[in-house]
């Protein structure tokens, strides 16, 4: 748990450190990172499965997807979905002379799947940075606020679970898990919501109020939860605990970013909306 504490105190002030003085341009480059650590660490469960995803190519796009909305886009416009049918082509030509008959289909479907799982979905992150209205800074304090409401629903539903957890919420998925663990969850993650929009309401659309913030805090962090259990099921298919070994206490990056996969699209949904 001390281990699990530093290291989440360790990434939050590097976190706010590369906003501070990179601004959105410091996030932008800092979601794309986690983009490619997180796909190149699911390829790797995978090849623990027996697999052997495209992971170069794969890779690869990775680092592009979630730096074409704000380089690409401006250009060439629906550019992450071009590089998504890219990878189909690519993927569907090489499964004819580099894979074997009887692997030839799971490697199509999960080195697709990884590629549309991980950085775009987490592209996501990135349009909501380049939020700019009312403030050039919107878009920052916006993504801030997602991750932090997504993030630390995980916190409450630890703390609530080991306090008073009875029931459990999917056993045969993640054990430790229970319904009173949610519930704590959903709560933090509203009052982090709230709270953040109340420091921060004047980077914020007007009509983001901290209650609009709890209540937008609730969908965003119940998807949390099934975004932490979909990662549960790729590390029991692959059986293993971590996703890496890249942070102490916590695992890999995937590990970390697992939670972000399903809400960045919807936070990006309605904050558009706003």
């Amino acid at each position: 748990m001390t281990k699990r504490i530093l290291s989440t105190l360790a990434l939050w002030t590097i976190v706010l450190l590369c906003v501070r003085f990179f601004g959105p341009l410091g996030g932008i480059w800092l979601v794309t990172a986690i983009s490619i650590f997180t796909l190149r660490e699911f390829y790797g469960m995978l090849k623990r499965m027996g697999l052997d995803p495209f992971d170069r190519f794969g890779l690869l796009l990775g680092a592009i997807i979630p730096l074409s909305p704000l380089y690409l886009e401006p250009h060439l416009p629906n550019s992450g979905l071009l590089l998504l049918a890219l990878a189909v082509i690519v993927f569907s030509v090489r499964i004819l002379g580099e894979r074997e008959p009887h692997n030839r289909l799971e490697t199509l479907a999960w080195s697709l799947f990884g590629v549309i799982y991980v950085p775009f979905m987490l592209q996501f992150l990135v349009r909501i940075l380049l939020i700019q209205a009312p403030h050039e800074r919107t878009g920052l304090v916006l993504c801030i606020w997602l991750i932090a409401v997504s993030k630390f629903c995980d916190v409450g539903a630890l703390l609530t679970g080991l306090a008073f957890g009875r029931h459990k919420m999917t056993p045969d998925i993640s054990p430790k898990k229970t319904w009173e663990g949610a519930a704590g969850g959903l709560v933090v993650s509203a009052g982090v919501g709230a709270g953040i929009a109340a420091g921060f309401g004047q980077y914020l659309p007007v009509h983001f109020t901290p209650l609009l913030a709890a209540l937008c805090a609730l969908p965003i962090a119940a998807l949390a939860i099934v975004s932490d259990l979909i990662e549960s099921i790729i590390k029991r298919r692959a059986d293993t605990k971590d996703a890496g070994q890249t942070i102490p206490g916590i695992g890999g990056v995937f590990d970390l970013s697992d939670s972000l996969i399903l809400t960045a699209p919807l936070g990006y949904a309605l904050f558009s909306s706003f």
